[in-house]
């Protein structure tokens, strides 16, 4: 059984590829750079090195393929995040049908169901679109927001400051990479007929505010959710360095979202998954958020 895993050095990646490994599976990974992969994975995985944007890579990675996992890498230092990750889903659309890949589990978001305005969201929206319309039987989890997006925000934490360009009173699903990781590696070694879209929801949805008192918790000061402008938050982004395009994709992954907006896949028994914030946030965030004691 062959199983290709797109974004094997990522945060959901790197997870599938561990427990395909440990379940005995050698999974083909593709990446741009090997070296960024753990040395002693490197004896039991098959490594495809290239670029998603090129075509001809993809559609020779997916070769003899039985299942795909595919993520939508994130690259936001590019001029046009979005623009690439259509390019990206065409690719993978295209080299599905040409090698008659049988099933594809896909890494979306919850908003990718309004199909327009999430910023980008959109760009996961439309490459549900492109791998729907190739047949093969397709797998779409939704997931909510990471928790590993907090370790960009370390400077402001380490101030007391958890930055929202929505109101800090609203709730949203909240949940740890590898959770999905460990969800989308079972679903692959089990298999799956016929199209269909789940949620990833995390352990429970929380508002900033409550995000915002599990991480002063875990950090050992005070953390208060702030709201500001979609302007502030572009503002820093291009400061940055990132392109103006980018900045607004990424702002609007979060205020593209209505204040009422309801993810398609209610919450279930499915649906949620056992870490919790303060659990990742007392063995990650924690060390990362330690003033650096380097001169």
């Amino acid at each position: 059984m062959t199983i290709v895993v797109t974004t094997p050095t990522g945060n959901v990646g790197s997870r599938v590829v561990q427990v395909l490994v440990q379940a005995g599976v050698r999974p083909r990974v593709l990446v741009r750079d090997p070296d960024r992969l753990p040395p002693d994975l490197l004896p039991l995985v098959e490594v495809a090195q290239g670029d998603l944007l090129d075509p001809g890579f993809v559609a020779d990675a997916f070769k003899g393929a039985e299942s795909v996992f595919w993520a939508t890498p994130e690259a936001f230092d590019v001029p046009d995040p979005l623009y690439d990750m259509v390019a990206m889903g065409e690719n993978a659309a295209a080299a599905v049908r040409a090698s008659g890949v049988a099933r594809v589990l896909q890494i979306s978001s919850v908003g990718a169901e309004l199909r327009q305005g999430a910023g980008l969201i959109d760009g996961l929206a439309r490459n549900e679109e492109q791998l729907a319309a190739t047949g093969t039987d397709l797998l779409t989890l939704r997931c909510g927001y990471y928790f590993t997006n907090l370790l960009g925000m370390l400077d402001s934490l380490r101030e007391g400051v958890l930055a929202t360009t929505v109101a800090p009173s609203r709730r949203m699903p909240w949940v740890d990479p590898r959770d999905v990781g460990d969800l989308a590696a079972a679903r692959l070694l089990a298999g799956w007929t016929g199209s269909t879209v789940a949620a990833v929801h995390g352990p429970a949805d929380l508002s900033w505010d409550e995000a915002a008192e599990i991480l002063g918790a875990a950090l050992g000061r005070p953390v208060t959710a702030v709201q500001i402008a979609d302007e502030q938050l572009r503002d820093a982004l291009t400061g940055a360095g990132l392109s103006e395009v980018a900045a607004a994709g990424i702002a609007a992954m979060t205020s593209g979202i209505p204040d009422d907006f309801e993810p398609e896949q209610p919450r279930d028994f499915r649906s949620t998954t056992p870490t919790t914030l303060a659990s990742w946030a007392y063995g990650t965030l924690r060390g990362a958020a330690e003033p650096s004691t380097e001169e």
